[in-house]
């Protein structure tokens, strides 16, 4: 798609985001291209395109709302700019200058800023994982954090920054993004709406797919080999429907092989040096009000299936 955006236009918007406060890339104007967007006149003058369309007998049309103040791109372009041409005859082709100068500045840092993300920046299951020790050690470390993080649609640079000494847990959000503080790391990820529902596994069922992929059947022993995403209850202990939930506050299990010691569910994701994210992405395997088994990581020992156990069932999350 061709536009008519022309130098005039990437004056204005020099402007506008430089009394609004910006980055660099914000002061390198209107783009020549934009994904499928593409503007070839934005190295002529609105005068320029004007002249040549009188010319050529072109007709011309404008905007009624250009002539419109209660705009502020209007009141530079009626009352500033022509102020700025005043003080410098030459303006529109210095400008044309500095910004072709701040977009080779901005390509330098970009390229820098590639080279720094791939060495202290990890990706793994659409998170970003910021090395904060490493981060610090650079010489400019927030406008890196600027560069990687802007076009996640933040804006409260000062809380983002702060968030390198903040206590772990402390986030800041965008309109669809979370920076998070974990220890030794910041996350990126996008938000998400926490499920709230609770999800029930009838008596007889042997295969869900909400909100897990969830595998129950009867078997006559324990495997010695199975992982922890496998438990196996005796099926006189548990009561139906079970129940498959977050983590609530004031939740508490009896962890398997801990002797019978009550235990906390937010002590336990602490004790493991879970991420809020991670907390806020694991299940909870219920019966009645009672945890079974923190899906994937922790069975209960109360429901626990030994080899005097008559009637076990085998379940496993996929």
């Amino acid at each position: 798609m061709l536009t008519a955006h022309h130098l005039d236009d990437s004056i204005e918007t020099f402007l506008i985001n430089f009394t609004r406060g910006t980055g660099l890339e914000g002061l390198t104007g209107i783009p020549q291209e934009n994904g499928t967007v593409i503007r070839p006149l934005l190295n002529f003058t609105r005068n320029e395109i004007e002249n040549f369309a009188k010319e050529n007998n072109i007709l011309w049309r404008e905007d009624s709302s250009n002539a419109s103040d209660k705009y502020f791109r209007n009141k530079l372009r009626h009352d500033i700019i022509p102020i700025l041409k005043s003080l410098n005859p030459a303006f529109t082709d210095s400008f044309l200058q500095t910004i072709l100068n701040l977009q080779q500045s901005q390509s330098l840092v970009n390229d820098a800023s590639v080279l720094v993300y791939k060495k202290i920046v990890t990706e793994r299951e659409g998170q970003k994982y910021i090395n904060i020790d490493q981060l610090k050690r650079l010489p400019n470390c927030k406008a890196y954090l600027y560069q990687w993080l802007s076009p996640f649609g933040f804006t409260a640079w000062n809380d983002i920054y702060d968030l390198m000494d903040a206590q772990s847990g402390k986030q800041v959000l965008s309109s669809s993004y979370r920076l998070l503080k974990d220890r030794e790391v910041l996350i990126l990820e996008p938000l998400k709406q926490i499920d709230k529902q609770i999800y029930e596994i009838q008596e007889g069922i042997t295969e869900v797919n909400e909100p897990l992929i969830i595998k129950l059947q009867t078997t006559e022993g324990i495997s010695p080999d199975y992982t922890k995403n496998t438990i196996f209850v005796n099926n006189n202990l548990i009561k139906f429907p079970l129940f498959v939930r977050k983590w609530q506050e004031g939740d508490y299990f009896y962890p398997l092989g801990m002797n019978g010691q009550k235990k906390k569910v937010s002590k336990y994701f602490k004790d493991e040096k879970m991420s809020l994210s991670e907390k806020e992405n694991t299940w909870l395997l219920c019966s009645e009000n009672n945890v079974v088994w923190i899906v994937g990581k922790r069975a209960d020992e109360r429901f626990k299936a030994d080899d005097t156990t008559n009637l076990i069932l085998k379940i496993e999350v996929f």
